[in-house]
């Protein structure tokens, strides 16, 4: 919670954990590689409206991006900053090396922390680990969070699913 002042950190007590994986017909690199392009978040990212940098260029450490997503009639605002990207350069990444993208998000009552790993199953498949962390502040949200806590681990195993399917067969999400 480094972007949180101590104030901010102490607000956000009801705190939330869990892992999703899924494995990827395609090799790591262009996981990566399509992963780390904006261009591509519209087809699978469900209910992105908007992924603009605010400060520095998109993908790259330390680019603080305007994020605005859409639920049903429910938009909401959120401030992502990338922490972790490495390999700098996703072209010729050595097979032993582990693709690290982690990004910090915050939100009306809400702050994440997400660690994606991009590991090489074979040389035609990735596995895709995401370590997910939420803490909640202000009433409704940790509400949502104590209620609700299946809902988060399941939409983000819908966005991994969804990426899976366009980046195996360019099935764009916004096509129904």
């Amino acid at each position: 919670m480094s972007g949180l002042s101590v104030e901010q950190q102490e607000e956000f007590s009801l705190a939330m954990k869990y892992t999703n994986s899924i494995e990827i017909a395609l090799p790591r690199e262009r996981v990566a590689q399509l992963l780390a392009d904006p261009v591509h978040l519209p087809m699978w990212l469900r209910g992105v409206v908007l992924h603009e940098p605010v400060k520095g260029m998109h993908g790259q450490l330390g680019t603080t991006s305007r994020v605005v997503m859409q639920s049903g009639k429910r938009e909401m605002e959120l401030l992502e900053t990338i922490t972790r990207r490495d390999p700098v350069d996703l072209h010729g990444i050595p097979r032993d090396v582990v693709v690290h993208f982690d990004r910090e998000t915050v939100g009306p009552g809400m702050w994440s922390d997400v660690r994606d790993q991009l590991t090489e199953a074979t040389p035609e498949t990735t596995l895709w680990k995401s370590d997910s962390e939420y803490r909640f502040s202000g009433l409704l949200m940790r509400l949502m969070g104590r209620v609700m806590p299946g809902a988060f681990h399941k939409q983000s195993q819908q966005h991994m699913e969804d990426f899976k399917a366009f980046a195996e067969h360019g099935k764009d999400v916004r096509d129904g």
